[in-house]
C-alpha cells in the first residue's frame, strides 16, 4: 500500500452513513469531506456502485447526482474486466458460497468493485467484514484476500486521510 492511498468506496459506506451515524442533517461535514477527497484524488467509487445508490431515489441518490458524480470511474476498461473474470472464475469455484450468493455476486457490484481496485492498486472502503465460513453471501474482504485487495471500513479510512471533525 501506497503511502497516501486512493480509497474505492462500496455503496454501503455511502448507505450506512446516511441511513445511521453520518446522516445529512446530523454531519454534513462527512459529506462534504468526501467531496473534498474525491477531487483531490484520494477517494474514488466505481459507476456501478453509482447505479445501485442512485436506484434508491432517495436524498443519497440525489447527493450522489449532484455532488458525487465526477468521482464515479468507469469499470469497463479491459484490464478491469479481465481481473473481474479471474474474480468470477475464483467465486465460482468455491463450493462454500451458495449458489444464490454466487449469484448475487455475479450479478451486483462488488466484483467490479475487487477488480477495479486491484487494476488502479486502491484499497477498499467496506464494512463487510472477512466472514471465512460464509455461505450465503460472498464478501468483499474474502475476495480481497483472495487477490491481495488491501480494505479498511470508514473509520480507518477516515484517519488514515487525517480527517477530524471538530
Amino acid at each position: 500500500m501506497k503511502d497516501s492511498p486512493t480509497f474505492v468506496l462500496d455503496a454501503n459506506v455511502f448507505i450506512e452513513a446516511a441511513r445511521r451515524y453520518y446522516a445529512f442533517d446530523l454531519a454534513p461535514r462527512f459529506w462534504d469531506c468526501l467531496v473534498d477527497h474525491a477531487k483531490n484524488g484520494r477517494i474514488r467509487s466505481i459507476d456501478r456502485v453509482s447505479h445501485e445508490l442512485e436506484r434508491g431515489k432517495d436524498k443519497l441518490a440525489t447527493w450522489v447526482k449532484s455532488h458525487f458524480s465526477h468521482a464515479f470511474e468507469m469499470t469497463d476498461e479491459p484490464d478491469v474486466i479481465e481481473t473481474f473474470g479471474e474474480i468470477m472464475r475464483w467465486v465460482q469455484s468455491k463450493p462454500q458460497f451458495s449458489l444464490p450468493a454466487k449469484k448475487d455476486f455475479a450479478n451486483g457490484a462488488d466484483g467490479w468493485l475487487v477488480a477495479y481496485a486491484k487494476v488502479n492498486g486502491y484499497v477498499i472502503v467496506t464494512h463487510e467484514i472477512l466472514a471465512p465460513d460464509a455461505r450465503r453471501k460472498v464478501p468483499i474482504p474474502n475476495v480481497c484476500m483472495a487477490f491481495d485487495v488491501p480494505f479498511v471500513d470508514t473509520f480507518e479510512m477516515l484517519r488514515k486521510l487525517g480527517v477530524r471533525f471538530e
